[in-house]
């Protein structure tokens, strides 16, 4: 049976009811897309605003080799950093906000990068999720705007189960120039990812994207308009979703979330 995670908290039902709001935005030359506005609280913590039962949270500080993760529990009770660095909720718009410092920051020891990231979990037990690409519909859907790209960054990802690899499947890349980039690697081992260019959308437009890995399928979409992908060698190794602000160079980025959505 589907599990829907729907992203937008208590005021999704009501904001439904009366009808919603459609924005528009250009991808490129592309054909005009709507796009859901949802009603998020911006006096309420992420937790309240979005379903934290699918997530935990990678913050860019800790020790050395060891960054702080904050659990679903403690994002479902409410947690931001308490100086509003890296994780957050937007006063105006009630967005989910996460930043990259990009310099002096604590990292795994498989990344030289600094990351405020969400990683998926098992919502029954709160501890690491993984599942398989053969499955009938594992699909990540998010609604951001990228209000400082940095260089580039990293919004969105299919990772292997770390017990396979430390490699990830594909990545979402959008960098300072609004270009949007899906890099997917051709074997486990990973260090040999081939990117195909998305479409370009401006620094501080709203747009939405959905990563779909099913039926051994991988599939990408900024804004509605799909496109399916090679995985070469891959063969369809167990793997979790990610979502944040995963910068790929030292410089600062800020990266704003207005839905986000697990189906599997």
């Amino acid at each position: 049976m589907s599990r829907i995670v729907a992203a937008a908290g208590r005021f999704v039902k009501q904001a439904t009811q009366q009808g919603s709001y459609r924005l528009f935005v250009v991808l490129g030359l592309a054909a005009l897309v709507p796009l859901t506005i949802l009603a998020l609280n911006p006096n309420n913590p992420p937790g309240s605003n979005f379903n934290m039962t699918y997530w935990e949270l990678q913050l860019p500080i800790g020790s050395t080799g060891n960054p702080t993760t904050i659990s679903s529990s403690e994002l479902q009770n409410g947690y931001q950093d308490p100086g509003h660095h890296y994780f957050f909720t937007e006063s105006g718009d009630g967005a989910m906000v996460m930043k990259d410092p990009g310099v002096n920051c604590v990292t795994t020891p498989n990344s030289a990068h600094c990351r405020t990231e969400l990683r998926e979990v098992n919502p029954s037990n709160g501890q690491a999720a993984s599942w398989s690409p053969n499955a009938t519909t594992n699909r990540l859907k998010a609604t951001v705007v990228v209000t400082n790209a940095g260089t580039e960054t990293v919004i969105g990802q299919i990772h292997i189960d770390d017990s396979v690899s430390s490699k990830p499947v594909c990545e979402l890349f959008y960098n300072s120039n609004g270009d949007l980039n899906i890099g997917v690697e051709q074997t486990r081992a990973g260090g040999n990812e081939i990117r195909t260019y998305l479409g370009t959308i401006p620094v501080g437009t709203q747009f939405s994207y959905e990563i779909e890995y099913s039926g051994n399928l991988l599939k990408v979409a900024i804004n509605g308009s799909f496109h399916t992908l090679s995985t070469y060698s891959l063969d369809a190794p167990p793997s979790y979703f990610k979502a944040g602000d995963y910068g790929q160079h030292p410089t600062a980025s800020d990266v704003h979330f207005l839905a986000l959505t697990i189906q599997h």
